[in-house]
């Protein structure tokens, strides 16, 4: 990407999109376009179409999306599919109608069967089912990524997917029973220590294992793939390191300051059992992850302490 070429973040105002838009920023790029939801509505293919047909953007990241943890996935089940399917493809196929020379898509290693032999390689993608608690998110984005190859194959476009492991970091949401894990923990800690509970009762039995990356890394990889990498199947993007929800918890708690005793209760669900990105393609290219998790868990849970309307959602 030119340094002048005009930009298109989709979800500037989310995790994922404020990170590029900072990573973009840091690396010298100069003609960024974004627009809030009361300015552009995704859902809204006349909306959508207008837009691309005024700015013509050169390059789109989209990294726009409905999100959320296992209990506002189990939820709204309807909602995460149809909002996230008709938001991707509208913007992937104005993208292509307007003539954008390349475009990255945002998924999620949800989008791996439940089972999957680990660490996941991009390869294992529709081998087996899905895991329920997510699944209407995960079809969706398999969409989204199946339409990118679709629009490669039949008309030669250049557009890429990526698909990160856990995120956390700057402008996470923290919300108690509808966000992710990682930013669940630093809230609920941080509410036990202040009023000095003695206690705080965590979801499941903490056996789970998972892989966490800090935001801005992902962020990193993102230009970079953009810079970099053409192909056809999708990127992995993580840290390829992993660890149990318990010892987790335990590194949360230690971090923010909270001595007090830490219980399961084991009629929460734990979600899938163990979820490891194979980085290998990654790595291959030229990029690994900078951040460990004590440091960026530091960082997350100063961005908590400082943004008042995150912590209050």
């Amino acid at each position: 990407m030119e340094k002048t070429a005009k930009i298109y973040v989709a979800g500037h105002r989310g995790m994922v999109g404020s990170a590029i838009v900072r990573e973009l920023q840091r690396q010298g790029y100069t003609n960024i376009v974004t627009r809030t939801h009361k300015e552009l509505d995704l859902t809204r293919q006349d909306q959508v179409e207008k837009f691309f047909a005024e700015e013509r953007p050169e390059y789109v990241f989209l990294a726009a999306a409905k999100v959320g943890g296992i209990v506002a996935n189990q939820e709204a089940l309807a909602d995460f599919m149809y909002e996230n399917m008709i938001l991707e493809m509208n913007v992937i196929h104005a993208a292509w109608k307007n003539g954008c020379r390349k475009l990255e898509f945002l998924g999620s290693s949800c989008i791996y069967p439940r089972m999957a032999p680990q660490p996941m390689k991009e390869s294992c993608l529709l081998t087996s089912e899905l895991e329920k608690t997510n699944e209407a998110y995960a079809l969706a984005k398999i969409s989204g990524l199946k339409y990118c190859e679709f629009l490669n194959r039949q008309y030669g476009t250049d557009y890429i997917s990526v698909m990160p492991t856990n995120l956390y970091g700057p402008n996470d949401n923290y919300h108690p029973e509808h966000s992710h894990v990682l930013p669940a923990l630093i809230r609920r800690f941080h509410e036990a220590k202040v009023q000095g509970l003695k206690e705080v009762t965590c979801w499941g039995d903490g056996s789970p294992l998972r892989e966490f990356l800090y935001v801005d890394d992902l962020a990193n990889l993102c230009v970079f793939l953009m810079n970099h990498y053409s192909g056809n199947e999708t990127v992995n993007a993580g840290t390829g390191k992993e660890l149990t929800i318990k010892e987790l918890t335990e590194k949360v708690a230690k971090i923010i300051g909270y001595e007090g005793r830490i219980l399961w209760d084991t009629s929460r669900p734990n979600g899938t059992p163990r979820k490891l990105l194979d980085v290998s393609k990654a790595k291959a290219l030229g990029w690994e992850a900078r951040t460990s998790l004590d440091e960026g868990i530091r960082l997350a849970y100063e961005d908590f302490l400082h943004n008042p309307m995150r912590a209050e959602r």
